[in-house]
């Protein structure tokens, strides 16, 4: 297991007099989470005057902050030869298109073969970071972008970038029934409330916001961009299904298949055997780390999805043409 130790020491000055020292010392330590501050100083780790302090105490002028904090590795996970499609890598962060049925973290029924075994086997000082530098998920069966941090300077700025709204991603998706225009689904999401293992819209939810326009319109399909603004689990999945829209394929949200009239045989056996939630994460857009130079990536569409695309296009010409 790798360990970094962080040595520091500040005096308050006097613009941060009459801060929480939470605050105060995530304005001295930018390059540090809040989070990871806070549990600095609830493990005692960083202490005030040599005094042991909460997060939410007051600090004062010239009070003496000192910090001597390990962030151990993750010993419990397992780095494994898995390849990766690596599209951009620097010393600050690694940008992956992740294939269809690559889980992003190893969990209950999932120990290994994940995208953070992979990652620790490709870049293994990437143990020393929360979650192998990993700060946003892709589900199991989504492919396309997701950035990865390479140090704690970095994962501190991408988190930022996400929870202030700033990092842009940008999906395709193939929904269910004939959208009209474009719009936004700004509901609440959290745990379904009967089914544990499923989101759904709920009163008293996270905060969700998902806009989305029509690429292509098909009959009884609709090609969408979809634009998020938070990052909830599930969340396009959830707020589709929620305006009565599902995912082409998604075995959660998609209910019962609804085929358009005079579905072929062919059309139907596209759909109905479609391996997964029909969503790619195409675009990413964020500040680099270091720079804060704007940076983008984009990702083509997979080959089932453009063959379903086909597909849909096909029945659509056939249809045409034979009215």
């Amino acid at each position: 297991m790798t360990t970094e130790q962080i040595n520091a020491e500040f005096v308050v000055p006097p613009e941060l007099a009459e801060r929480r020292l939470d605050q105060a010392a995530a304005d001295l330590m930018p390059e540090h989470s809040r989070a990871r501050i806070q549990g600095w100083i609830k493990s005692g780790q960083l202490t005030v005057n040599g005094q042991s302090r909460k997060p939410r105490d007051k600090v004062q002028i010239e009070d003496r902050i000192v910090v001597a904090a390990v962030v151990e590795g993750q010993s419990r996970w397992e780095a494994e030869p898995i390849r990766l499609q690596v599209v951009y890598e620097d010393e600050d962060l690694i940008v992956i298109d992740k294939p269809a049925g690559l889980v992003v973290h190893p969990a209950a029924g999932h120990a290994a073969g994940t995208l953070v075994n992979a990652l620790l086997h490709y870049a293994p000082e990437l143990d020393r970071l929360p979650r192998a530098g990993v700060v946003h998920r892709l589900d199991k069966d989504t492919t396309g972008l997701m950035v990865v941090a390479r140090s704690l300077e970095a994962h501190t700025s991408l988190v930022s970038q996400l929870q202030e709204r700033t990092m842009g991603r940008e999906y395709e998706a193939v929904v269910t029934g004939e959208l009209t225009g474009g719009g936004t689904v700004n509901q609440p999401i959290g745990r379904h409330p009967q089914q544990r293992q499923k989101m759904a819209v709920v009163a008293g939810g996270k905060p969700a916001v998902t806009h989305y326009r029509l690429i292509k319109r098909f009959r009884g399909h609709t090609h969408i961009l979809c634009q998020l603004e938070t990052g909830r689990t599930h969340q396009i999945r959830v707020h589709m299904a929620h305006i009565r829209h599902p995912l082409v394929g998604d075995p959660v949200y998609g209910g019962r298949m609804r085929l358009p009239p005079g579905t072929t045989e062919t059309l139907q056996r596209a759909l109905s055997e479609f391996p997964r939630q029909a969503l790619h994460a195409r675009r990413l857009k964020l500040d680099h780390p270091a720079t804060g130079e704007p940076m983008s990536w984009e990702s083509p569409l997979p080959d089932d999805m453009v063959q379903l695309l086909a597909t849909l296009a096909a029945f659509d010409d056939a249809w045409d043409g034979g009215a």
